[in-house]
């Protein structure tokens, strides 16, 4: 392997700036579609089953992206895999706004879904490599942080949504402008990556072994960092996908007032976010986890049981709950920087099996006992979370050199 040199302080410091920007984009682009659910569901007339199989072509197009990303980004770089994952999404969008409201056509709506599904998928894990190199450059417990900045671009997304939405503002309109962000912000922000030859070492070392994604797959620790990752998708995606409707549905509120309830979840996992970062330092990944993941599950039946007005306290203890498991499932898929690209890509698949699974399964549930009260499905899944967290433990130094 040819050394090159590490990259400065000042160098990372930018990169670290980029990431940011990258994360809160996404997260801005993933609300704008997901804060106008209640609309999509009302304007082309769905049953919460019918809501659930449209949700599921976002899934399906991550779950096929997500395999690929790992060699995407290992052979073209995470700026270049980003910037082609943006373009996916916004066609997809595109097609969104579309379907809704010029063909009030179901089939195109779901197409466009598959699109934003599969691009918001590799960006995912383009973004979660580059923020992972990062972080090792720093020596310190960061990628939190970073999914905080998604968190606290959904929120700005979802409270415009919920104001576009009272406003009655035409989806499409409102997905052109996300595009038309998608656009202008990306190519700017990828120029602060990292040099290619180093967006995965942390000492500057240029890395040249294959991706290795198939014998990934054969690894313990990472199956089961994976299914820990998938308990936290399930959490936080299920609130993200249903908490808006299961308040209007389930309580009986404005649509734009269930949307509200969605931004308090979101600015809840963003506190969670910028203040867990100093937690898992002190305590480490294992008791943090353990502690949040119950919370998630008391912030589910407040919002299930508490009525109009808990339901948003338990929203935002939810959201809290919901916070680092999947920063932390992402940051121990890269403890070793040269498999960080494949490992990162089978637990991003297996993670992202919840947003296959959980729509449909939401949507089922919701048609026979209601919305409101099929959420309570995320303590199953916290039992889960809880028996393989030993998995995302912080390796001892040495053990990671060992495999260098």
């Amino acid at each position: 392997m040819s050394a090159v040199s590490p990259p400065s302080a000042a160098r990372v410091r930018t990169a670290r700036t980029a990431v940011f920007t990258a994360f809160a984009v996404n997260g801005a682009a993933f609300a704008a579609f997901a804060s106008r659910v209640p609309d999509i569901k009302h304007e082309l007339g769905l049953s919460a089953g019918q809501l659930g199989l449209t949700l599921l072509a976002a899934s399906l197009g991550s779950v096929i992206g997500l395999p690929l990303s790992g060699w995407i980004v290992h052979h073209l770089g995470a700026a270049r895999t980003l910037l082609g994952a943006a373009a996916v999404q916004c066609v997809g969008l595109l097609g969104v706004g579309l379907g809704v409201d010029v063909l009030d056509d179901r089939a195109v709506v779901m197409a466009g879904l598959f699109l934003v599904g599969m691009g918001s998928g590799v960006f995912d894990v383009g973004m979660n490599l580059e923020g992972a190199s990062v972080e090792q450059l720093l020596g310190r417990a960061i990628m939190p942080q970073f999914h905080a900045a998604f968190s606290g671009g959904t929120v700005v997304s979802a409270l415009i949504g919920a104001g576009l939405s009272f406003l009655h503002v035409p989806v499409a309109a409102h997905l052109l402008g996300v595009v038309v962000l998608l656009l202008v912000v990306t190519p700017w922000f990828l120029r602060a990556f990292l040099p290619r030859s180093v967006e995965t070492d942390e000492h500057g070392t240029e890395v040249k072994e294959k991706a290795g994604i198939g014998a990934a797959w054969l690894e313990p620790r990472t199956l089961l960092i994976g299914v820990v990752v998938l308990a936290a998708a399930f959490t936080e995606g299920t609130a993200n996908d249903w908490v808006a409707v299961a308040l209007s549905d389930g309580y009986g509120l404005e649509r734009w007032v269930g949307v509200v309830g969605f931004a308090v979840f979101l600015t809840a996992m963003t506190a969670g976010r910028l203040l867990g970062t100093r937690v898992l330092d002190e305590r480490g990944r294992v008791p943090v986890l353990r502690v949040l993941f119950v919370s998630a599950v008391v912030g589910c039946v407040l919002v299930v049981f508490g009525g109009p007005v808990l339901a948003f306290v338990g929203a935002a203890v939810w959201g809290v709950g919901a916070s680092l498991g999947f920063p932390v499932g992402m940051s121990a898929a890269a403890d070793d920087p040269k498999r960080a690209a494949a490992r990162m890509s089978v637990v991003s698949t297996i993670g992202y099996t919840a947003f296959l699974a959980g729509p449909p399964l939401l949507g089922f549930l919701g048609d026979h006992v209601g919305v409101l009260h099929s959420l309570l499905v995320v303590g199953a899944m916290a039992i889960v979370a809880l028996l393989a967290l030993p998995a995302v433990r912080e390796p001892v130094r040495a053990e990671v050199a060992a495999h260098r």
